[in-house]
């Protein structure tokens, strides 16, 4: 049986692990823009800040060393709009799962894990950015295409 569990500030090492990684796979100038590796201590800070904040839930399942799997969900409260009545929307960042440990449902199991504290935070929309290999599982449950396109700005 796959255990899913909350992150505790112990895991945080493992966190940064996965999420580096997740970077690496994704490749390209965007993911990887160079600069050094200070982003690591700063994500390692922010998540030690964050990790028992009631906007966020961040999501595991245990390796026999370190972690296997991880996934972040946070919650925003924007202006409600015809298309977000509530204002409140749901994001999931940093879905992971190290490559030992691939296809066996990890990915899934901490999605639906999201999935439901979305619906208990009563986001009324959940976005996310898939990457080619995990958008099949997105879709699977129930992502679709965005309606807006997404522009970016870097200062």
């Amino acid at each position: 049986m796959l255990r899913i569990r909350q992150a505790v500030e112990d895991d945080v090492p493992e966190l940064v692990r996965l999420r580096a990684l997740l970077f690496e796979t994704l490749g390209g100038d965007f993911f990887n823009p160079g600069g050094g590796g200070d982003w690591r201590d700063r994500l390692a800070a922010v998540l030690k800040e964050q990790i028992t904040a009631d906007t966020v839930r961040i999501l595991v399942v245990d390796g026999e060393q370190g972690l296997a799997a991880c996934g972040i969900g946070t919650v925003e409260q924007r202006l409600p709009s015809p298309h977000l009545r509530n204002g409140r929307i749901g994001h999931v960042l940093g879905m992971v799962t190290d490559p030992v440990y691939r296809r066996r449902g990890h990915s899934r199991a901490v999605m639906r894990g999201l999935l439901d504290w979305f619906r208990e935070q009563e986001a009324a929309r959940v976005d996310l950015y898939a990457s080619p290999d995990g958008e099949p599982l997105y879709r699977a449950l129930g992502f679709a295409d965005h309606p807006n396109p997404s522009l970016y700005w870097r200062p």
